[in-house]
């Protein structure tokens, strides 16, 4: 059939209305009455042994012929569909057409039900046409396997399905009917259990106009979904686009049939035509659902489509309690529109939807404008009625979004509303921008568009209500001549009054006022009626609902001609907020006070204690044979003070301790955690352990004698006798040797941090000092930057201990002049130089 049709010639001369009818031809209504009379014989024939199994037979055999004769029944359509279509193509008449049908058939070798269907889609070329035509192309490329589990493979041809629920549902008497049609030849094939179709109100509510698959319950339970309620039908609406949920629990959206299957999957279609979305039509399978081919996503949307046409010519079932819809054609609604338009005080056009050859919306016609009309270019009526939208105003398609807000409105029916929005005509090219408040809703196919063109007067009265409302301010004029008093309506909200009860007069204004207040209420009356110059006062207002809130009110006098007082004006400020703010602010200033107060005595006293242990500066000291000189610069900023320490004393071994340390951290904790360290490790030293048990023993104060501290350190013990120096280190950087004029840094012995884990040991270092070695200690705060590692840093240090060749103490002033560190650290340097 990919040819024209043309008429076969019949050899034979048969006439085709003579053959015997098919039993698919059967009249339904005999079969099923013939079902109950084989039951009722049946039942009468079965002897005891037997019965059940004869009854059974019975049963299923006429069941069958019942089954048979519905599906002759919905394919009858189709095939007098493609007698019509012959019969025009063919210039024939039925009895031609009909034979024409059956040898055209036979030569094929296909049934006259897919020959049928064939010649309709070739006819027709409509969405249905074409998702059989994918779904067909697909299937032959070797597409992937269409439709859920359970599909059976052995189903009619997708052209025949198509058609016949396209043929059972324009033959429907309502939207159930259409429902059911749609899930037994289309959808079922398809893996689906289940059907929705949903009627969109224009109130953005969904009635459920027919279900199929579903529990009559579920469907009693779903009959209405209010508008704002979250549901996979109406995110279809909203997105105007199909929605594939995987699995319906998984989307957290709720829907009718939830309960039975709740892991199942579910597809939402929008259907409408010509722009306007009519409802959505709700699909369910019984399992979670696979990505789909193009081939089944075009053959829900021509369903969906097909559910459009439905909804827009059929009556709902009777349960949905839909009212009906008007007769195809006919829109009772445009002149009851036109005069509520012209019954209308502002701007007002009746549009309609204008489509383009294939139905789909491109435009909407002035149609009508009311006698109030006022168009922002200044044209007459005439002008604009009749005309294109896009014509007559060209930039609604534009910023504005007009034409935007036109279309979702006629598709969804949820009115548009606001008080303000840009409208641009074309005056000679040039666009004239005029605000507006502008109101668009919906009404059968038609919208109404109302707008308020804003004047200068307007637009300033607008604005300062709106300053007025978001400043909390009250106006008030009291005519002291007549006794009348005007509000505006923000000052009954501030005094807690309906807009219908009284005003109240300033001079009954401290009965409202807190009694702590009455002084300030006195001279602020007592300035404005007496003295009569304008003043102002801050009290504390008492509402009926037992609310307090603090109020500025400012008023002038109004004198006359001759001088005399006439009036009042003014205006009341709620400055609740402000008064909460400032007590709020005043409270946090004096807290902050005292904890900078707090803060600065404890960097006092931590600087103190450490100015006391440790002194910046230290002389040299002769000590068997090696010249010791430190030198300690305290953070420069007094809330940094930090633990850096420094110790040399000489053991009752005569060997001398050399031990130079950081505590993490600043302040008080950190000065008192290094007086603790200090000590311990000159109390242990005095037993003559070496320096890596030492720092072993000093590891275990940090965690079990100290909440625990973490530091870092390096302990050493030069021996006079042998000039071998041992040491160790807990995480700190090895000391610098200057020997001649070379610079190394000690190797890296292993060591944790003190404080670090309870159990730690350390490794111990040993070196031989020659005469006029220099060795320097020193804490991270002389070389560490925050734009360079400590490597580099290091390099750096040794440099310039290689350039310095004046004596120690100047050695150590350089070193620590020339430091370029940038973390503002306390810093310790010791010099220890070999005789």
């Amino acid at each position: 059939m990919d040819g024209q049709l043309s008429q076969v010639p019949d050899p034979e001369a048969t006439d085709p209305t003579a053959t015997a009818p098919a039993p698919a031809e059967r009249d339904l209504a005999d079969l099923e009455s013939s079902l109950e009379t084989g039951l009722t014989a049946a039942r009468a024939e079965a002897g005891p042994e037997h019965s059940l199994g004869r009854l059974a037979a019975t049963v299923a055999r006429l069941r069958q012929e019942v089954r048979e004769a519905h599906a002759a029944a919905d394919g009858r359509a189709l095939v007098e569909m493609a007698k019509g279509v012959l019969v025009e193509r063919l210039h024939c008449g039925p009895a031609e057409a009909a034979r024409q049908l059956t040898v055209l058939a036979e030569r094929a070798g296909v049934p006259q039900l897919e020959l049928a269907a064939e010649i309709i889609n070739q006819a027709s070329r409509d969405r249905l046409s074409e998702a059989a035509r994918d779904f067909l192309e697909q299937a032959a490329m070797g597409g992937a396997e269409v439709g859920g589990p359970g599909r059976d493979t052995a189903d009619r041809a997708v052209a025949v399905r198509l058609r016949t629920a396209e043929s059972s549902a324009l033959a429907a008497s309502d939207t159930q009917s259409v429902a059911e049609s749609l899930l037994e030849h289309a959808l079922a094939p398809l893996g689906a259990v289940g059907v929705a179709v949903w009627a969109a109100g224009a109130d953005g509510s969904l009635t459920l106009a027919g279900f199929a698959g579903f529990t009559p319950e579920d469907g009693a339970r779903w009959h209405h979904v209010p508008p704002g309620v979250a549901t996979p039908a109406r995110r279809a609406l909203i997105e105007r686009g199909a929605q594939w949920f995987t699995s319906l629990a998984v989307s957290g959206l709720p829907s009718i049939g939830q309960r039975e299957i709740p892991e199942g999957g579910r597809v939402v279609v929008p259907a409408g035509t010509g722009g306007r979305v009519l409802g959505v039509l709700e699909i369910a399978w019984p399992q979670p659902l696979d990505p789909q081919p193009p081939a089944v996503q075009r053959q829900v949307e021509a369903l969906a489509e097909l559910c459009a046409h439905t909804l827009e010519t059929t009556r709902p079932s009777a349960a949905s309690g839909l009212p009906p819809t008007a007769q195809p054609g006919v829109d009772p609604t445009l002149s009851e529109l036109v005069d509520l338009a012209d019954g209308l005080l502002d701007s007002a056009l009746v549009l309609r939807p204008h489509l383009d050859v294939h139905g789909r919306l491109v435009d909407f016609r002035i149609h009508h404008t009311n006698i109030h009309f006022v168009d922002p270019a200044g044209r007459p009526r005439g002008a604009v009625t009749g005309a294109l939208l896009l014509e007559a105003y060209p930039m609604a398609g534009g910023d504005s979004g007009l034409l935007a807000k036109i279309e979702h409105v006629h598709a969804t029916g949820e009115s548009f509303r606001t008080e303000r929005m840009a409208l641009t005509a074309l005056v000679d090219q040039v666009p004239l921008t005029a605000a507006a408040g502008v109101s668009i809703t919906r009404h059968g196919e038609n919208v109404l568009l109302i707008w308020r063109v804003q004047d200068e007067a307007a637009r300033v009265a607008n604005l300062l209500q709106h300053a007025q409302r978001l400043g909390r301010i009250g106006g008030f004029e009291e005519n002291l001549v007549t006794g009348q008093i005007t509000w505006n309506s923000q000052l009954f909200t501030l005094y807690g009054l309906a807009a219908t009860e009284a005003p109240i007069p300033l001079t009954r204004l401290p009965a409202h006022a807190h009694p702590d207040d009455a002084d300030t209420i006195g001279r602020f009356l007592r300035a404005l009626l007496h003295h009569r110059r304008p003043t102002s006062a801050a009290f504390r207002l008492q509402r009926p609902d037992g609310v307090a809130r603090y109020i500025r009110v400012i008023a002038e006098p109004v004198l006359a001609d001759d001088g005399r007082l006439v009036a009042v004006r003014g205006a009341y400020q709620d400055i609740s907020a402000q008064h909460w703010t400032e007590v709020a602010l005043a409270a946090t200033r004096d807290q902050l006070a005292q904890t900078e107060q707090q803060a600065a005595e404890r960097n006092r006293l931590a600087l103190q204690l450490q100015r006391a242990i440790m002194p910046p500066s230290q002389g040299p000291m002769e000590v068997d044979g090696l010249r010791i000189a430190v030198r300690y610069r305290p953070a420069e900023t007094e809330h940094l003070v930090g633990g850096d320490w420094y110790d040399v004393m000489v053991l009752p071994s005569r060997e001398i301790l050399l031990s130079v340390g950081d505590i993490a951290g600043h302040g008080i904790d950190a000065a008192t955690d290094m007086v603790v360290l200090r000590n311990a490790l000159r109390g242990l030293a005095a037993t003559g352990a070496g320096p890596a048990q030492l720092l072993t023993w000093l590891n275990l104060v940090a965690n079990h004698l100290t909440e625990r501290v973490i530091a870092t350190g390096i302990c050493a013990l030069y021996n006079p006798r042998t000039r071998v120096l041992r040491w160790a280190r807990a995480g700190h950087l090895p000391p610098i040797l200057v020997r001649g004029q070379r610079a190394t840094s000690l190797p890296l012995v292993k060591g944790l941090l003190l404080g670090a884990v309870p159990e730690a040991s350390y490794e111990e270092g040993r070196l031989r000092l020659e005469p006029d070695d220099l060795l320097l200690m020193y804490t991270d705060g002389l070389i560490e930057r925050r734009d360079r590692s400590l490597e580099d840093s290091l390099h750096q240090l040794m440099s310039m201990a290689e350039r310095t060749t004046a004596g120690l103490d100047q050695r150590l002033d350089h070193l620590l002049t020339h430091s370029d560190a940038d973390t503002d650290d306390d810093t310790c340097l010791v010099g220890i130089q070999a005789r």
